[in-house]
């Protein structure tokens, strides 16, 4: 399917594949997330997330919902390090109602004071639930370990006291200092031409003021390996083990893509997988993951297993390590990997909801989306020897941080 693209007057620009469907997809992709949170402002960006739906000029709290789930559709928000998205799901013939309402609420949102109190306990209480969580808050915590003393180390909830003092001054200053027009990507996936989507994108979004983005994000470059032990009252021993990793607009990201899914990725005949579970029932959860950022990048293994077995678990991730930095994959192993990667990225392509938020995150950091053969021609590129180097550095037992919860 055809992709088409285009900029606005302003600096918002437009990414729109038209497909055969009754469903269509539209969001709006910023490039602000916590890591453009000042030290007093931890937590602010997600906390905008949940207030931006409580109100706007014409519209209350309840308006704001009905308009989409009146009509049987869905509307949501996520926000990353790096990313905020607003974004709902619908029939085809509501997108001017659906466009209509993401424009309100990026530009008229009015954050009413009580919203913003009541607000308030919501997010304290996701705080807790992921205290509650040591699987999830685990990898919250490896972060602060990884990236010690830089932005992208916090917590994208924020803290108790942070979330407690905000108030309508500070939403609306950080929605001045960091919503730029030029950062900013609608993404469009439905049946409705190109031509009509323009149209809408035109009047709903164009009158918004052109607002340029003029600084940049602090860089990260200070990584310092650390080892923390945390006692905790849980069943299992948690433990994360990673490094840093290859930026986004690094060559090497895509074989760090393919290493980490040969590793640990979401196939039950992972490596990590087949030899923690399967092999030795140590871990029901055991589970690499690679997060590439606009400058630098996370690698991490997680696993849970019993509190005498850690040591064991680890002498088994590492092995899966030196096999992988020592031993150049084969032929047919490489073949079998790439070929599973590549069934992988074309079945969650079906999935149109993802599909509108990778096109929108791609158009948004590169400036352009790769086709799905040019994809798949890229993964078929990546030798054995490329993964081995990879693997020899970002596997550096010198350079990885280890933390557990026990």
């Amino acid at each position: 399917m055809k992709i088409n693209t285009h900029t606005l007057s302003n600096g918002i620009r437009l990414i729109h594949q038209q497909v055969e469907s009754p469903a269509a997809h539209f969001g709006m992709i910023l490039n602000t997330g916590s890591r453009d949170e000042a030290a007093h402002q931890q937590g602010i960006a997600h906390f905008i997330e949940h207030v931006i739906f409580k109100g706007t000029k014409k519209r209350k709290a309840y308006h704001i919902l009905s308009r989409i789930e009146d009509v049987g559709g869905e509307i949501n928000a996520f926000t990353s390090k790096e990313e905020t998205a607003i974004y709902a799901s619908f029939l085809n013939e509501h997108y001017d109602r659906s466009m209509e309402l993401i424009s309100d609420i990026l530009i008229n949102s009015t954050f009413p004071a009580k919203e913003v109190e009541r607000e308030k306990e919501v997010v304290l209480e996701e705080i807790n639930s992921y205290k509650d969580s040591p699987s999830e808050l685990i990898f919250d915590d490896f972060d602060e370990l990884l990236f010690d003393g830089h932005p992208i180390a916090r917590n994208i909830l924020g803290t108790p006291d942070h979330v407690k003092s905000f108030n309508r001054e500070a939403i609306f200053q950080f929605l001045q200092d960091n919503y730029h027009t030029d950062e900013m990507v609608l993404s469009s996936v439905g049946n409705v031409s190109f031509e009509k989507f323009l149209l809408l994108s035109e009047k709903y979004f164009a009158p918004i003021p052109a607002r340029l983005r003029t600084e940049k994000r602090l860089p990260f470059d200070h990584y310092t390996p650390g080892t923390r032990r945390v006692k905790r009252d849980t069943f299992q021993t948690h433990c994360v083990i990673g490094n840093i990793a290859y930026n986004a607009q690094d060559k090497k990201r895509m074989g760090m893509v393919l290493l980490n899914n040969i590793l640990g990725g979401q196939s039950m005949n992972s490596r990590l997988n087949l030899a923690l579970r399967e092999r030795n029932g140590m871990a029901y959860n055991v589970e690499s993951g690679y997060t590439a950022y606009s400058d630098t990048g996370q690698f991490s293994v997680y696993f849970g297993t019993e509190h005498e077995n850690l040591d064991r678990a680890l002498r088994l991730v590492n092995k899966e390590f030196r096999l992988l930095k020592n031993k150049q994959m084969g032929i047919l192993q490489l073949s079998k990997a790439k070929k599973q990667l590549i069934g992988q990225i074309a079945l969650s392509s079906e999935n149109r909801d993802d599909l509108m938020l990778t096109l929108g995150k791609s158009f948004l950091l590169y400036n352009k989306v790769d086709s799905l053969p040019r994809i798949y021609q890229k993964i078929e590129s990546i030798t054995g020897q490329q993964l081995m180097e990879i693997a020899n550095e970002i596997f550096d037992e010198r350079q990885l941080s280890t933390l557990t919860y026990e």
